[in-house]
C-alpha cells in the first residue's frame, strides 16, 4: 500500500459479524471441521503419494516384455493341445472353429492371471522381469477381488468380436499417456501399479 492511500477512518469499518458487501453473493466456506467440504488431495501441504515407500514404478519395456512371455508361456502350449482336436486356428473360419479357440485360450489366460497375482502379484513373465503388482493403496500384493477384477478387464472384453480388441487396445496403450501412475485401465479397474520388484 501506498502511503496516499485513504485509511480506513472511525466507523468506515464493517461490524463484526456482518457480511463485507464484496463477500455478498459468494458462497461460504466448509467449517475445517466439515468432512464433505474438506480438501480431497489433504491439507496445504498437499496429500500424501501413495507411492511413498513402494519400489518405483515399473518401466513400460518390461511390462510389454512380460505380457509377451506370459502370452507364449500359455498359448503355445494351449494352441498345440488345441490342434489336434479342433485343427489349425484360420482367420477366415466360417464354422466358428478359430474363435472357439481364442475363446479358450483367453479364459485360460484369465484363470492363470487371476490365480498368479492372487498368490504373489506376479504372473511367470512378471517375475522373469522382476516386476510385480501392488494395491495403489498400501502396495500389497492384489489377493482377492483386485487380482481378478485386473484379469478380468484385460481378458475378457476380447471376447467380443471387433470390439473387444479394440478395447483392449485403448486399455494397454493407456498407460503410455496416464500419469503419474502409468496405469492402464485394468490397473484403474482393481487399484493397482506395476511396480519393480527389487
Amino acid at each position: 500500500m501506498s502511503s496516499d492511500q485513504p485509511r480506513p477512518g472511525p466507523g468506515d469499518e464493517p461490524e463484526r459479524g456482518t457480511t463485507p458487501p464484496q463477500e455478498a453473493g459468494l458462497p461460504k466456506a466448509p467449517r475445517p471441521d466439515d468432512s464433505f467440504g474438506a480438501n480431497p488431495y489433504g491439507g496445504p501441504e498437499g496429500a500424501a503419494d501413495p507411492l511413498a515407500g513402494m519400489p518405483p514404478l515399473a518401466p513400460l519395456g518390461r511390462r510389454l516384455a512380460a505380457r509377451i512371455v506370459d502370452a507364449l508361456i500359455i498359448g503355445v502350449p494351449l494352441t498345440l493341445l488345441l490342434w489336434p482336436v479342433m485343427g489349425a486356428y484360420e482367420v477366415n473360419d466360417d464354422g466358428g472353429a478359430s474363435y472357439v479357440q481364442q475363446a479358450i485360450v483367453l479364459i485360460v489366460y484369465f484363470v492363470y492371471e487371476g490365480l498368479m497375482l492372487s498368490a504373489r502379484g506376479q504372473t511367470l513373465g512378471k517375475m522373469l522381469l522382476r516386476i510385480r503388482v501392488a494395491v495403489l493403496e498400501n502396495g500389497s500384493v492384489p489377493r482377492g477381488n483386485p487380482a481378478w477384477a485386473r484379469a478380468a478387464v484385460y481378458s475378457l472384453p476380447q471376447l467380443l468380436p471387433c470390439v473387444g480388441f479394440l478395447f483392449w487396445l485403448v486399455n494397454v496403450l493407456f498407460c503410455t499417456w496416464d500419469r503419474p501412475y502409468r496405469q492402464c485401465l485394468h490397473d484403474k479397474a482393481a487399484g493397482t501399479v506395476v511396480v519393480s520388484a527389487a
